[in-house]
């Protein structure tokens, strides 16, 4: 009966975690490229947009897309989703964004098969893991390289306000020592998993008691 319950449960955080992977969009805060100035270029055009066309998704190209949205009736999240991306550049979304997208939702999925493995310091492979050691095992099984420790995972990617947190962004703690100690994954609605001490892989909200005294920041890599 415990492990029907906890497959039930393993199946609803799921469906809930890549159906909001799958809305999360495609082009959002941390991005950067050509891409982003053609976005920020055609915002600029229909006067939604007033800085500098410079491919960087910071928070004023967050704010353009939010008003654009508002405009045409979206929900205003400051995220370029397919509907977003149509209405505002007249074509498709690229299919290289639709394929990272696709890979963040592999990260969550793989990362939910692991709940209740036991915690191993040093630990990186399905026997046990320690915090950065599930991290970049997840991570490298959808072709994605992260260091090994949590504080040299700190450094890769885009810094991510707690407000922009998606899908598939890396977060981070400071518990044992300062400076970042502890990694794991957003799965969003506020939930994380990762590697913890007292009960191995476990999925906890941002907000809880414990881990909100402790957050220190996010990084996106996809």
């Amino acid at each position: 009966m415990r492990k029907y319950i906890r497959i039930m449960f393993l199946v609803l955080l799921c469906c809930s975690f890549l159906t909001t992977t799958y809305a999360s969009g495609f082009y959002r805060e941390g991005d950067q490229g050509a891409e982003v100035a053609e976005i920020q270029k055609r915002l600029t055009e229909l006067n939604f947009y007033k800085g500098n066309i410079d491919g960087d998704f910071g928070g004023k190209t967050v704010a353009a897309v939010e008003k654009f949205q508002q405009a045409i009736g979206l929900d205003a999240d400051g995220i370029i989703g397919i509907q977003t991306y149509k209405a505002l550049m007249k074509r498709d979304l690229p299919a290289s964004r639709a394929a990272i997208a696709a890979k963040i939702r592999r990260i969550i999925y793989d990362s939910m098969n692991y709940l209740g493995v036991p915690y191993v310091f040093g630990g990186t492979t399905v026997q046990g893991f320690d915090c950065s050691g599930f991290t970049r095992f997840i991570f490298a099984r959808s072709g994605v390289d992260l260091p090994r420790t949590a504080d040299n995972q700190y450094e890769v990617g885009y810094a991510i306000t707690y407000s922009r947190l998606q899908p598939g962004d890396l977060v981070f703690f400071e518990t044992y020592e300062p400076g970042p100690s502890h990694s794991g994954i957003y799965l969003g609605s506020g939930k994380f998993i990762s590697a913890t001490s007292s009960r191995g892989i476990a999925v906890d909200r941002m907000d809880n008691s414990y881990w909100s005294q402790r957050y220190i920041g996010a990084r996106r890599v996809l």
